[in-house]
């Protein structure tokens, strides 16, 4: 199966300046909840950066606090205490309306469960996220459609999700997380749900991205694709135990 590679209008800098190339900022990052009368703490004092074209994978146990972070790094919650800077901007303290907006224009998704829409054919789905940011129908269509054949779909964009395999709803997910040309590409276990050979192409897929610029976050289990980052973060017991350079 012969995936191309991918060849998109990545801005690797874009929230970056030239001095300064940081493009996501936590310090002393940290998240509690409230169960009944008790406070739970996650999150103790997370201070992670990342660089603008840079490849970081996020690993820990169950239970260390990957999923709480995954969720304010793609501004789906927002911290107790710190803060949290992304593209130049505090998002700590944004409300949800903004928080919504910040995600729809900066921040690309890739999900385990890849969370296609069933009712969709391929290229609707790729579109999904356009059509919130407001673009016209017409450019919209040629940039599913482009996205579509980069990752080696473009024979398929009337299929639906359900006549693909999961490797192919995969790749659908990716082209779908870069339509709106993010700031940051987020990949939650992207090959959790492959077996080992559409596990490879989609990482081999991501690798090329990310060698294109674009700025990629991985968290997963999988010491194989964690091996592929420039940077691996270890999470354990709601802080950061150590990063190690690949």
């Amino acid at each position: 199966m012969t995936v191309n590679h991918p060849s998109v209008n990545s801005s690797p800098r874009r929230g970056a300046s030239e001095s300064d190339p940081t493009i996501l900022l936590l310090d002393r990052l940290q998240k509690s909840y409230r169960v009944g009368t008790t406070e739970l703490q996650v999150l103790r004092g997370i201070d992670l950066s990342v660089q603008a074209g840079e490849h970081i994978a996020i690993m820990g146990p169950s239970g260390s606090g990957k999923s709480t972070l995954l969720n304010i790094l793609g501004c789906l919650d927002r911290p107790t205490q710190g803060r949290y800077v992304l593209g130049g901007d505090d998002v700590s303290q944004m409300d949800d309306d903004e928080l919504s907006l910040i995600r729809g224009a900066r921040i690309g998704f890739i999900f385990q469960s890849f969370n296609l829409i069933e009712q969709l054919n391929i290229v609707e789905n790729i579109e999904v996220p356009m059509y919130y940011q407001g673009w016209h129908e017409r450019e919209s269509l040629e940039r599913a459609e482009e996205l579509a054949a980069m990752v080696g779909l473009g024979h398929r964009i009337k299929h639906h999700p359900s006549e693909l395999s999961g490797g192919e709803r995969q790749r659908v997910a990716i082209a779908r997380a870069l339509s709106n040309d993010p700031l940051i590409l987020l990949a939650d276990e992207p090959t959790g749900n492959l077996d080992s050979e559409n596990g490879a192409v989609v990482l081999k897929l991501l690798l090329s991205l990310h060698e294109q610029g674009k700025t990629l976050i991985v968290v997963t289990h999988d010491t194989g694709v964690a091996k592929r980052a420039q940077k691996v973060v270890h999470i354990l017991d709601g802080r950061v135990k150590e990063i190690t350079v690949n």
